[in-house]
């Protein structure tokens, strides 16, 4: 678990690669409460950018199969905190907007998301 990163992560780089391509302004780990993975100041845009398997994504999460005493809990805690963070964030006034993993390999998803909420 100490190994696996929580910032700067791939999915992470290829967002603000995108954004930086389209000139679009965002603060990455911006240190406001809710701690969204980036903002998009200028549209009060919240964005968390979620692993399938880390946030139980509705399309690809799949089960792990051994030391379920550890497993099932976390990814619990995780799906109950992103909830958390969402309302935070709305209470602050921002939108918030989730990325998962499997929408960032396909460029077309991403500037929808993204160039379509102007």
């Amino acid at each position: 678990m100490a190994l696996i990163k929580s910032k700067g992560t791939l999915a992470e780089q290829v967002v603000h690669n995108f954004l930086m391509g389209h000139k679009i302004k965002h603060k990455m780990h911006p240190t406001i409460k809710g701690s969204p993975d980036l903002i998009l100041p200028d549209r009060r845009l919240a964005v968390f950018i979620h692993g399938c398997f880390w946030h139980k994504c509705s399309k690809h999460y799949v089960a792990p199969k051994s030391n379920l005493g550890y497993w099932i809990p976390k990814l619990k805690r995780n799906v109950v905190r992103d909830k958390q963070s969402k309302k935070i964030l709305r209470k602050q006034g921002y939108k918030v907007m989730v990325v998962w993993e499997h929408e960032i390999k396909d460029k077309s998803k991403l500037k929808s998301k993204f160039l379509n909420d102007k």
